[in-house]
């Protein structure tokens, strides 16, 4: 069940057997706010004509106060108001009466029934163009808010709904109508949106209530995506109702897939990932860390001029897939990984590092002079050869060394090779599943660096100028003494 703005849930009920229960899954959900309902005009409309016993009512307005348990109540949520019909119809309660979950169902508890006869069209009439009227506390009308009204009736009604309610869903309202017992299907459909199937629903007894309030509430439960960690937001996350936004610290710029953030996001980058290919690593495997590639892909600003990225397999040998600058743009470098192949084989890290150094940041290889590098080392296991001294090289030559491990993968080794501080460049799971989790985390952040040969240009001009300064203060001095002399031999 989904509602969408505005709506009417049209509820027919033949209320016997025990008390209506909530879902306390869904209400525990709420309460400890990872779920939230959406701004919302919310109206019960209560039949209380004589065929509802008193005993039956009183299950109503429990009915209703469970409801109200489930709602995230107030100005700028829920506004709830209660309309009482039988014959006549009564403004119980109206939207702008109480903003708070306390007061709501305390006026609940209060309301009496009229005890005549069932005028359903007429309540729905006095719901359009009253109880959801401006001067009544609704708000006016927005995609954003949904406008829901709850009947709850017991039998046939004695007046006609087809034409009412054919003008509330061509004013975009959305009506639901739910029978349970002794109810007239016809007068469902009548009532109901299309298509039918989703808006018609009916239980033969009250004994199966809970059914219908747990949708009820699931519809109206909107989850906190944020607070429930469903997000891949880098930094900072922002909820909104069923969707959220990514933003970013002080001092950090959103990037372009809307999720990552930098603090020098328009940086040249040349980076390379170096990744392992060996037989324990598994098909069924690299197609995730193909995949894991991508997602760190897409985090990157890869243009001409911004992000090149380079691909390197590596098991018993090494074997370069693509140099840098070959893919320029997401689409072509994507599709590039897709089509690695897989070399199982052995696990020779040390060898692959030495080609990193020696190759693939190479400008033979494409890359760039003057442009940050960053290399991102992938493996699943312990290296069959020396890694030191090549790991320190890299770090040497100046390249951010990032190394991510799973499964067997040594951390004493991911250290190793990981730049410092080694907790921001570094990262273990056991799963192979766990890396997006990683692909989220691990995050490029490239500071142009001050260009030396510019610091040097500028110390020369600088020492020019004081010589030159100097030069003309000696002229000035030399100056004024002839012409003191000059004064002196006039007197």
């Amino acid at each position: 069940m989904t509602l969408t703005p505005p709506l009417i849930l049209v509820l027919m009920l033949g209320l016997t057997g025990a008390q209506a229960t909530v879902d306390l899954r869904t209400a525990a959900a709420m309460a400890a706010g990872l779920c939230k309902t959406r701004p919302t005009d919310l109206v019960f409309i209560v039949d209380s004509s004589r065929s509802v016993r008193p005993s039956e009512f009183e299950q109503v307005k429990v009915f209703l106060a469970k409801v109200i348990e489930g709602l995230d109540v107030g100005p700028n949520a829920t506004r709830v108001g209660v309309v009482n019909y039988a014959s006549r119809v009564k403004n119980e309660v109206s939207l702008k009466t109480h903003r708070t979950k306390a007061g709501l169902i305390k006026a609940v508890t209060k309301v009496e029934p009229l005890s005549t006869g069932t005028m359903t069209g007429l309540a729905i009439q006095f719901a359009l163009n009253v109880a959801f009227s401006e001067s009544e506390g609704a708000r006016v009308k927005s995609p954003d808010i949904s406008k829901v009204a709850i009947i709850v009736t017991d039998g046939r009604p004695q007046d006609n709904v087809k034409d009412v309610a054919q003008r509330a869903r061509d004013a975009g309202i959305e009506i639901f109508a739910i029978g349970v017992g002794r109810v007239d299907m016809s007068t469902l459909k009548q009532m109901a949106s299309e298509p039918l199937d989703d808006h018609v629903d009916y239980v033969e007894s009250y004994s199966v209530i809970e059914k219908l309030t747990k949708k009820f509430q699931e519809a109206f439960c909107v989850s906190d995506l944020c607070a429930t960690g469903d997000h891949d937001c880098q930094q900072v996350c922002v909820s909104s109702p069923g969707s959220y936004k990514c933003a970013c610290k002080e001092g950090f710029t959103l990037l372009d897939d809307g999720r990552s953030c930098s603090a020098c996001s328009n940086s040249a980058t040349d980076v390379v990932f170096l990744i392992d290919g060996s037989k324990s690593v598994r098909p069924e495997n690299f197609e995730l860390v193909k995949k894991w590639i991508n997602q760190i892909v897409d985090k990157l600003d890869v243009s001409d001029t911004k992000a090149h990225v380079g691909l390197v397999q590596y098991s018993s040998l090494v074997r370069q897939e693509f140099p840098l600058g070959r893919h320029n743009n997401k689409r072509d470098l994507k599709e590039a990984v897709k089509k690695m192949a897989y070399m199982e084989r052995g696990t020779m890290t040390g060898q692959a590092l030495r080609y990193l150094t020696d190759k693939s940041f190479s400008i033979g290889h494409g890359a760039r002079p003057g442009v940050s590098k960053v290399g991102i080392v992938f493996t699943d296991g312990r290296s069959q050869d020396y890694i030191g001294d090549a790991a320190r090289k890299a770090k040497e030559m100046g390249f951010k060394m990032y190394a991510v491990g799973v499964g067997n993968a040594v951390e004493d080794e991911l250290k190793e090779i990981a730049s410092e501080p080694t907790g921001e460049h570094y990262f273990y799971t056991a799963d192979f599943k766990a890396m997006t989790q990683i692909a989220k985390k691990l995050q490029i952040n490239i500071c142009q660096e001050e260009d030396p040969c510019e610091c040097d240009s500028l110390v020369k001009f600088q020492k020019k100028v004081e010589e030159a300064l100097q030069a003309l203060t000696r002229k000035i001095e030399n100056m004024s003494k002839r012409i003191a002399l000059l004064e002196n031999k006039i007197v």
